[in-house]
């Protein structure tokens, strides 16, 4: 019998209210054809029949065939709500995972509602369960070691994921992957921290300078192949103020802060012709947004010292966001997924520069600037 014929002969067992042939056939349809659909219509006539275990059966029937259906998915955990099954809410992550952009139809949407309370409901007592057994461990961790187990956690739990280094140009091999890297890599941290009115200072001469240099911090031919910028190219909202800028040194912007380019000449900045070191104040415009992008090099990482952050101005590198506060500074690897907002009515300016990345031997850093420096294309770090 042709499938139309097998859909055609349970919708008649449907109007004479035989549910089970017509669930039958529609699995029969459903055998011969490719329709999915078939078997969630099957699943919800047995359901209906007050046979949630085979309706069961028949939406992992249809999962072999499309393993990441979404209705088929829903079906599936709330038949395992239904018998309480240990996995169910595993089962629900797995469907609000699947579930499609834009509004959904009143009844889904009532049933991703209920999806969402149970799943809600099977993470807070999973990760209860964790905090218990992981207590003793956390009593004795610090605060870094705390900080990467606590993000295992959540990690475990779905509720933030692993992001990694994914530099558009030069990646180096076995080199620490870490959104912001601890303090105590960088003891000089707080040398710079104390010497924030005294940069701030400084950025205030190079404003008042007639003939400082203010230019987009995004600047590319339109033809390259650069979406994540798009919106932000040589776009005013957000601009730079250089002190170096591609291994040389801005001399309209840098005559104006002797002591902020005394500190970073001690600092292990990345010495490469023609593209490093960088240092730069960054502004950002009021309501402004810097989209998610990567850097070029993991061989290096990123200092931000925040000089004037109004309120609710904030940085986010992979799972992490950070509120810039004036004179926190921080390290991160920028070629990790990261983005910005300046949500204020004010302008944003913080203080950036790059280091090398401390995993770098001597030898790789030479071998680095050797590569770099001899690549054309290469441009900044």
């Amino acid at each position: 019998m042709s499938v139309t014929a097998l859909v055609s002969d349970a919708e008649r067992a449907i109007q004479g209210g035989d549910l089970k042939r017509a669930a039958k056939l529609l699995e029969e349809a459903a055998n011969e054809g490719d329709d999915t659909s078939l078997w969630l219509k099957a699943a919800a006539l047995h359901r209906a029949s007050g046979n949630p275990n085979r309706a069961l059966e028949s939406v992992h029937s249809g999962l072999s065939r499309a393993p990441l259906d979404f209705t088929l998915l829903l079906m599936k955990a709330s038949l395992m709500q239904r018998l309480s099954h240990p996995d169910a809410g595993q089962s629900w992550g797995h469907a609000l995972a699947q579930k499609p952009t834009g509004e959904l139809p009143p009844q889904l949407a009532a049933a991703v509602a209920e999806g969402e309370r149970h799943h809600a409901e099977w993470l807070a007592a999973r990760e209860a369960r964790m905090k218990a057994a992981m207590g003793e461990a956390e009593k004795q961790a610090g605060p870094e070691e705390l900080r990467r187990v606590q993000r295992f956690r959540q990690n475990v739990l779905g509720r933030s994921k692993p992001f990694h280094s994914n530099p558009t140009h030069f990646s180096f091999p076995e080199l620490s992957e870490r959104e912001f890297h601890p303090r105590s890599l960088f003891p000089w941290l707080a040398e710079l921290e104390g010497m924030t009115d005294t940069i701030a200072a400084e950025l205030q001469a190079v404003l008042a300078g007639e003939r400082a240099e203010l230019v987009p911090y995004i600047q590319y031919e339109d033809h390259l192949p650069l979406d994540q910028w798009k919106a932000l190219n040589r776009n005013p909202d957000w601009t730079a103020i250089h002190l170096s800028k591609n291994g040389g040194q801005v001399a309209a912007n840098a005559r104006h802060c002797p002591k902020t380019l005394d500190f970073l000449a001690g600092l292990p900045q990345p010495q490469i012709p023609k593209s490093g070191p960088n240092a730069m104040f960054s502004l950002l415009a009021p309501h402004t947004a810097i989209p998610p992008h990567v850097g070029v090099s993991n061989a290096r990482l990123v200092c931000h010292l925040p000089l004037i952050v109004p309120q609710g101005c904030w940085f986010r590198v992979g799972a992490e966001t950070r509120f810039w506060k004036r004179g926190e500074a921080f390290v991160f690897d920028d070629t990790i997924e990261h983005e910005a907002m300046n949500p204020s009515d004010e302008l944003r300016i913080v203080f950036i520069f790059d280091i090398w990345h401390p995993d770098l031997s001597p030898v790789e850093r030479d071998a680095v600037a050797a590569l770099i420096g001899s690549d054309a294309s290469a441009g900044a770090l």
